[in-house]
């Protein structure tokens, strides 16, 4: 009985011992936990850094990754690159940065050689970076530089051009590029598949010039869908107000797109027998583009003058003069109406245009134009207009005083 006693005695001071050491082990480490700034509280943010194939974790308070990074002893030189950007505000409670390190490339162009510092890895960037344009079908090739005196150590990015050409394909014309040698590798590398019909020319074992031209018709009758542009119109309001050259667009316009079928017959040899449009649809309408000019000059002709030069808002100067005729003949050609003699003797139709003689292959009948003496429109031609292509002859009556 004794020694079942004692058994017992000793199995309740190991417990106790044990208890002891958790309740240790506890304290120990709530006041670990408690001394430590967390993610998450009282503003603590967990930053890993991957900077050069190395990780640096940090515990911050800072606002901005650009602190923490200071904080980090981290320095960044302007060339580099920082994921996220290096003034992000830091809001979350732990994150991921990678830093990539500029490296110095020469970028190799034709003759030209233009030395860059850049975080980037791809072509595209790295041309970027150098103020540099690629099309998707030039190539890059990087190397390590072999010119260790003028450059030192670097690497060495090689443009290689592709080769520009006309497409001819089933009869629309565009500039194209191409890294292939031969006319069968250009329709390889465009996906072109020929058909029974399909003829290419020339042949597909014919190598690639710059600015060649690669036909592709189909023998027989077709049809061609092609995109074409609908160019916006432009209409002028003319301020008398404001002073001539003063230009300022209102409203931008855009050009609208139409799609139109043709029906197309083309012979064995690829000449256009017959082509006929059957179809056309405006995919997206054209935007008038409005303008604002100004139509107040300071040098206005007048009789005393006789001529002067007066410089529109799109910078042509007009070489200006007048004269005094009936002009009932002429109003037909803009919509009709009488015209009326303002108070300085000008001629205007029913909207108060002066009504100007010019050239009209420069400006057809019922433009709008400006002039020294405020806006104009196009009723009348003359002798005149051969030999000042773009000079202008205002109908006035400065001569006649007769009202006509």
């Amino acid at each position: 009985m004794k020694n079942i006693r004692y058994q017992f005695h000793l199995s309740t001071r190991t417990i106790l011992a044990i208890a002891g050491f958790v309740a240790i082990f506890v304290l120990i480490l709530l006041s670990t936990t408690a001394d430590a700034a967390t993610p998450g509280s009282a503003g603590g943010k967990l930053i890993t850094i991957h900077d050069r194939g190395q990780e640096k974790v940090i515990l911050t308070d800072k606002d901005t990754l650009s602190a923490a990074l200071k904080q980090a002893d981290v320095t960044i030189d302007k060339h580099d690159t920082v994921e996220p950007a290096i003034d992000s505000k830091l809001v979350a409670s732990t994150y991921q940065v990678n830093i990539y390190r500029a490296k110095p490339v020469i970028v190799v162009d034709g003759n030209d050689r233009t030395r860059v510092m850049t975080a980037h890895t791809s072509g595209q960037d790295i041309a970027s970076d150098a103020g540099i344009k690629l099309r998707d079908e030039d190539d890059t090739k990087m190397r390590l530089s072999m010119d260790f005196v003028s450059s030192g150590p670097s690497m060495e990015m090689t443009i290689q051009r592709a080769t520009e050409f006309q497409l001819n394909l089933y009869g629309d014309t565009t500039t194209a590029y191409t890294q292939g040698q031969t006319v069968g590798q250009v329709l390889e590398e465009k996906g072109i598949k020929l058909g029974d019909k399909d003829r290419v020319k020339p042949g597909k074992s014919t190598k690639i010039s710059k600015d060649m031209t690669i036909k592709i018709w189909r023998e027989g009758k077709q049809t061609v869908t092609k995109k074409e542009v609908i160019k916006h119109d432009v209409r002028k309001i003319i301020d008398a107000n404001r002073p001539a050259g003063y230009k300022k667009v209102k409203t931008e316009g855009h050009n609208g797109q139409r799609s139109v079928t043709y029906e197309i017959i083309m012979d064995k040899s690829g000449n256009l027998v017959s082509r006929q449009k059957i179809q056309s649809v405006v995919l997206k309408k054209p935007v008038k583009q409005v303008v604002v000019v100004g139509a107040k000059s300071s040098n206005p002709l007048t009789k005393g003058k006789g001529v002067v030069r007066h410089t529109d808002s799109n910078g042509i100067t007009h070489r200006e003069t007048y004269y005094d005729l009936p002009m009932n003949v002429v109003m037909g050609a803009c919509g009709g109406g009488n015209y009326t003699v303002r108070a300085d003797g000008a001629k205007v139709d029913k909207d108060g245009y002066i009504l100007v003689a010019a050239h009209l292959g420069n400006y057809p009948r019922c433009s709008v134009v400006e002039t020294s003496m405020g806006p104009g429109k196009v009723y009348d031609t003359g002798g005149f207009a051969k030999r000042h292509p773009h000079g202008f002859d205002l109908a006035t009556d400065w001569t006649n005083y007769n009202k006509r």
